[in-house]
């Protein structure tokens, strides 16, 4: 058998519009993503004012658009809103295009939501925490933000590296790759998809907060801890939840 040559394609330090969509499939699934629509509709009357941040191509905006809510969402990546706006219902989200830590000038929301832990894509402490004031200046009195976040496990790392298989078939292989550091609280990482003469790079780093960081956060900015959830399902939160979806309240 004749070896099959291989190439390698490098990703920009985040991921592209392109791929955006390719790696979310392999990391959330479509019920998921109903239950997450699920849960937010749960959370604010019909017909109010919700934004999020780091909108990336619409995967919640667009269906709480078609639940007749009036939908914003905040994304630095044009060619990111480009994608959403090729998109079914995408024309009915008012997209602002922009750093998420920042007011967008609209105001007034009922909802503030960032999902998929893209709260850890603001690379410092001070970032994080300029958002979570941002937050509480344009939400109403009662108002609520929602963060979905990763909860750091440090214990399943040795030496601060990591490398999980998340998917093997026959023509495909996806790999996981991570290097934590606990004192700077970041974490790089590289999810590697093989493929028949195919090799493709999707660089990630982030800027993770423990939940009672992110509490913190949320008091100096005037807002309090409301519920604490493991999933869109609300099965409670334990020492061994991977994740949390945490509901705070202006």
């Amino acid at each position: 058998m004749t070896p099959q040559s291989t190439s390698v394609h490098r990703m920009e330090a985040q991921i592209s519009a392109a791929d955006y969509d390719h790696m979310i499939q392999y990391a959330s699934h479509p019920t998921e993503t109903d239950e997450a629509v699920a849960g937010l509709v749960a959370l604010v009357e019909r017909g109010s004012r919700v934004l999020e941040l780091g909108l990336g191509t619409g995967r919640l905006a667009i269906p709480l658009a078609a639940e007749n809510f009036e939908v914003h969402g905040v994304e630095l990546d044009p060619a990111m809103v480009e994608q959403l706006r090729q998109k079914p219902g995408g024309d009915r989200v008012q997209v602002h295009v922009g750093d998420m830590s920042q007011p967008v000038g609209a105001g007034n929301f009922a909802l503030i939501f960032v999902a998929f832990g893209t709260l850890f894509a603001l690379s410092s402490q001070e970032d994080q925490v300029r958002c979570f004031q941002s937050v509480a200046s344009q939400l109403v009195d009662g108002g609520h933000f929602v963060v979905e976040a990763l909860v750091p496990q440090p214990g399943t790392y040795t030496n601060g590296r990591k490398v999980t298989v998340a998917e093997v078939d026959e023509d495909i292989v996806i790999l996981n790759v991570g290097s934590l550091d606990p004192v700077q609280q970041t974490l790089t990482s590289q999810q590697v998809v093989l493929s028949r003469g195919d090799v493709r790079l999707f660089p990630n780093r982030i800027r993770y907060a423990w939940p009672a960081e992110l509490d913190l956060m949320a008091r100096l900015a005037g807002m309090r801890l409301e519920a604490r959830w493991s999933d869109w399902q609300r099965s409670p939160f334990g020492e061994r939840s991977p994740r949390h979806i945490s509901v705070y309240e202006r």
